[in-house]
């Protein structure tokens, strides 16, 4: 009971493997770019860091109660 692969199988077969190719291509690409853009806003949106002014070595702050 064995069946052969005609050659309409293996014409469907490619074109459906082309198709799944072509569908993970562009929707990996569509990802990607998606990323790139939220990484690129959120690293925008970040505060730059202010530089941490050490005291100077004589200086206490002076403590009212």
């Amino acid at each position: 009971m064995g069946t052969s692969l005609t050659p309409e199988f293996w014409q469907l077969f490619t074109v459906l493997l082309v198709a799944a190719i072509g569908v993970t291509v562009v929707l990996t690409a569509t990802l990607d770019a998606l990323a790139v853009r939220l990484l690129s806003r959120r690293a925008h949106k970040l505060p730059t860091p202010t530089p941490h002014r050490p005291e100077h070595a004589g200086h206490r702050p002076s403590v009212h109660s």
